[in-house]
């Protein structure tokens, strides 16, 4: 998906280039929360499939804000609020790894990289 190809341009990169990938990354997020419009869920007021798709993301979040210098509330809070929503279901909340156990393995991952 253009999310993790993006958020690895991202990671990978430094300065204006840095720079360039963190918007395209705020720019797919904001075309995802204008599809969700106003509405509590996409296609509407049920959970269903597409979020099933979609929700993964929410526990890249503080990665994807930490390393890009950013927060998503503030660049995108209709997402921020539907992905609170989703939260609130013991299967997502449950089932999605922490976000901040995520961020350590994506750490580590950098650091071996950055070794070789």
């Amino acid at each position: 998906m253009q999310v993790y190809d993006t958020w690895s341009k991202m990671w990978l990169s430094s300065g204006e280039e840095h720079e360039t990938w963190k918007k395209e990354l705020i720019s797919i997020f904001k075309q995802l929360e204008e599809t969700l419009g106003d509405k509590p869920f996409y296609g509407g007021d049920t959970f269903g499939f597409v979020h099933v798709c979609l929700i993964p993301f929410y526990s890249w979040f503080y990665t994807f804000e930490t390393y890009g210098n950013f927060k998503m509330e503030a660049e995108c809070p209709k997402l921020i609020a539907w992905a609170n929503r989703c939260m609130k279901r013991k299967t997502v909340s449950k089932t999605l790894p922490d976000e901040k156990k995520l961020y350590a393995v994506i750490v580590e991952m950098k650091k071996e990289i950055e070794s070789k």
